[in-house]
């Protein structure tokens, strides 16, 4: 059942990924922190380690959702090439320190920061204009220099350090700039590789100064089977959800991307 379960959800995320720049992060880190409670138990070795193993395992899924709905972008023509650089780049120099950041902090405090981050996302999106109606007449505007490199950083941060590939950042940051929703959620996929990269790469090499073993299925903090048939379902979901592409009205998607983030933050708050 739990294999079951993460293969509909890894479903999930891969028309997630294609259809609004979620790499994976806000599906698979809520579900397996509690399904990695509920099957090992609060206090077992996985139990206390669950949000760093979610949040590392969500990392290493995004690495393959991230690249293969990229390139279903790349050939649909939304990707826009002077949007992800130097942007990308300054994402990747920032994703290196919120992983280091995350190590040093208790699970139970990466998923407050998780919820807390969630709230402010919706309230921005919700009250501020720009995000849920495209500005008429005007041209997409570049971003500037400071907006690409405070922006970078701090998106790299804040996204490894929960997991979540920096969509919720990314896409309302370009959607401000005048792009559709389309183009802001396609750009948000190459966007989150160097987050998904770095992300990984750190928590496998500092969960080594973890005091827990948590078994010959993990590299790291990354559940390996889990990685496996999340990956496998994601697949899935990305070839159903291409057909799909620039096909969903701008303001239905907008309101859309909003109603998930709810959906995410209110499994969070459960508990």
């Amino acid at each position: 059942m739990f294999y079951l379960l993460l293969a509909i959800f890894g479903c999930m995320t891969g028309i997630s990924a294609v259809l609004f720049g979620f790499g994976g992060g806000f599906v698979v880190v809520p579900l397996l922190y509690w399904m990695l409670l509920g099957t090992h138990g609060a206090g077992s070795a996985a139990g206390q380690s669950a949000m760093h193993i979610a949040v590392a395992t969500s990392t290493c899924v995004m690495i393959v959702n991230a690249l293969v709905a990229s390139r279903r972008h790349q050939r649909a023509g939304n990707l826009i090439r002077h949007y992800l650089w130097p942007l990308g780049a300054y994402i990747g120099l920032g994703a290196i320190f919120g992983a280091a950041a995350a190590m040093w902090v208790s699970g139970e405090m990466i998923r407050y920061a998780f919820i807390a981050y969630l709230a402010v996302t919706i309230a921005d999106c919700l009250l501020r204009r720009g995000f849920l109606e495209q500005a008429k007449g005007l041209e997409a505007r570049r971003l500037g220099t400071a907006e690409t490199l405070f922006g970078g950083v701090g998106i790299g941060v804040i996204a490894t350090f929960l997991g979540v590939g920096g969509s919720v950042m990314t896409v309302p940051l370009l959607r401000r700039c005048g792009l559709t929703m389309t183009q802001a959620t396609s750009m948000a996929n190459p966007l989150s590789v160097p987050v998904a990269l770095a992300g990984t790469a750190t928590y496998l090499l500092l969960a080594g100064f973890s005091r827990f073993g948590l078994g010959p299925w993990f590299v790291g903090y990354v559940d390996l089977m889990a990685f496996l048939v999340l990956t496998l379902g994601s697949l899935l979901g990305i070839r159903l959800a291409t057909p799909w592409i620039g096909r969903i009205p701008d303001r239905v998607h907008a309101r859309v991307y909003i109603g998930l983030l709810v959906l995410v933050l209110l499994s969070m708050c459960l508990k």
